[in-house]
């Protein structure tokens, strides 16, 4: 529930202005307020009344508390936000820098483990999505966002509006993941639980759209009746995708151009779980002459 306009402090309101001005996404926006309220919190006064020491402080506070090097640097960032532009004090965080993050590498799941998985998810509508999500390594956000006219059977795509970094692009439709999806519409059509031109994949209420945390639970709770116990979330679906087309010889840049990537580093990172690839690597030790 949003809070009315009259439990909004001028200061709230104004940094909501700030980042509405530069069309900040509404995730990030709840981000950014959620790291000022905190240090708030910890401050025990209004955020705009605080010092570099202060900031120093709460630093090492959120260190010492054993807070993620993500989220550390997520609070670095919505902070910055605050004391830069909305309190136009960007002395006070210049020392503010974000930690390094440890390299790891994504969780992938086998074929098997994938069948499995969307077989286990609990109706059709959760095994529907799963598929697509894995079909065309969609994320989450992109799964749920998806409605009835974005699939286009004639071209074999799917439109994703406005993806991660505000894009758009295409993505691939299978014809098997295209049976699945007439499958889901046409039962979904039947019970009433879908409207034209509505959410592909809708909520209780179909006027909304399935959101990402629902989405989520279904994925673990199809892991655990599927019995696969790697940690398993949606992005592992987008992750199996990209490794499972570069073990079947599919060009990176292709799957770059499918999984939305800016860089191409970002891709080749699947290369280091291709184990496909790996075992087809012969090892030097194979061609040396007994001694």
């Amino acid at each position: 529930m949003k809070p009315s306009p009259q439990t909004i402090s001028p200061l709230r309101q104004r940094m909501i202005d700030d980042m509405r001005m530069r069309k900040l996404s509404p995730k990030t926006q709840s981000h950014y307020l959620r790291a000022v309220r905190q240090f708030a919190g910890y401050l025990h006064r209004p955020p705009d009344t605080a010092s570099v020491e202060d900031l120093r402080n709460y630093q090492l506070y959120l260190v010492d508390h054993g807070i993620s090097p993500v989220s550390l640097n997520a609070a670095i960032t919505g902070l910055k936000f605050f004391f830069d532009v909305t309190a136009d004090h960007p002395e006070l965080t210049a020392k503010m820098q974000p930690v390094h993050v440890p390299h790891t590498l994504p969780v992938v799941l086998s074929r098997e483990e994938v069948a499995r998985l969307i077989a286990a998810a609990g109706n059709l509508k959760h095994q529907t999505a799963l598929s697509v999500a894995y079909g065309a390594g969609l994320r989450a956000s992109e799964v749920v966002a998806l409605k009835i006219g974005d699939i286009d059977s004639q071209r074999m795509t799917l439109r994703i509006e406005q993806g991660k970094g505000g894009k758009d692009r295409y993505a691939m439709l299978s014809p098997v993941l295209l049976k699945r999806l007439r499958s889901w519409w046409r039962v979904a059509r039947a019970q009433g639980r879908m409207l034209d031109g509505g959410w592909l994949f809708p909520g209780l209420d179909p006027i909304d759209p399935l959101s990402t945390r629902q989405l989520n639970r279904a994925i673990h709770a199809a892991a655990d009746a599927a019995g696969i116990d790697k940690r398993v979330s949606m992005h592992t679906l987008r992750h199996s995708f990209a490794t499972h087309l570069l073990e079947a010889k599919v060009d990176i840049r292709v799957i770059q151009v499918l999984l939305g990537h800016k860089k191409l580093e970002t891709t080749a990172l699947y290369a280091q779980v291709a184990t496909d690839i790996l075992r087809e690597v012969v090892s030097p030790i194979e061609t040396l002459h007994p001694a």
